[in-house]
This record gives C-alpha cells, sequence and structure tokens, in this order.
C-alpha cells in the first residue's frame, strides 16, 4: 500500500516562501518519478513541478518556473517543493503524486498515487 503524506503548507504574504514535502512509503522510492500538483478553488487541477527517478530530469509549469524548486531525497523517501516569491494566485491545495505510468509528464492521469494534499494560502 502506497501512502503519501505531505507537509509544509500555510499561510504566507505575498513575496514569501515556503517548502513543501511529502514522505512517500509503500514501494521503491527510488524507482518512481514524482509530480506536484495544484489545484485552486473553482479549478481544474494543473500540474507543476515533476522529477526524474534519480533527480536528473526536472520540469515546471510555466507559472513557477524560475520560483519553485522541485528536489527529492531517495535515502529519505522523500520529495520536496521549495516555494519562493509567492503569489496569490499561487492559493490552492498541493498534492503530490507518484508516476506509475509512461506518458507526458503533466497528465495527472500518469500519476496512480496521491497525496491528501496540502493548502497553501498566500495574501496579498
Amino acid at each position: 500500500q502506497v501512502q503519501l503524506v505531505e507537509s509544509g503548507g500555510g499561510l504566507v504574504q505575498a513575496g514569501g516562501s515556503l517548502r513543501l514535502s511529502c514522505a512517500a512509503s509503500g514501494r521503491t522510492f527510488g524507482t518512481y518519478a514524482m509530480g506536484w500538483f495544484r489545484q485552486a478553488p473553482g479549478k481544474e487541477r494543473e500540474f507543476v513541478a515533476t522529477i526524474s527517478r534519480s533527480g536528473v530530469n526536472i520540469y515546471y509549469a510555466d507559472s513557477v518556473k524560475g520560483r519553485f524548486t522541485i528536489s527529492r531525497d531517495n535515502t529519505k523517501n522523500t520529495v520536496y517543493l521549495q516555494m519562493n516569491s509567492l503569489k496569490p494566485e499561487d492559493t490552492a491545495i498541493y498534492y503530490c503524486a507518484q508516476r506509475g505510468s509512461s506518458g507526458y509528464y503533466f497528465d495527472s492521469r500518469n500519476y496512480d498515487y496521491w497525496g491528501q494534499g496540502t493548502q497553501v494560502t498566500v495574501s496579498s
């Protein structure tokens, strides 16, 4: 049984920073790519960032490029999302997910396990 548990969300002022963590258990962490998605109220879930198994290949949504950094520590079975220069439009529930299928990295259908989400609220 795979479990993904996010933490690190909260309320922050615009321009501030947060670091999200996602601890994984249940299958060999280092053999799966990981991703972060987010969902704002009234909107569809959208891709934020993904990192390959080894951490070599990383991709970001254009909306967060240059502000967010995804990383992973395979010795700790954890993936991180460092979020800097936060904007009110970054407000959403952030989910980490484990990619079990090949295909487009930005397509949520290629991720087969999801965390429960952590709320990020950015005030103006």
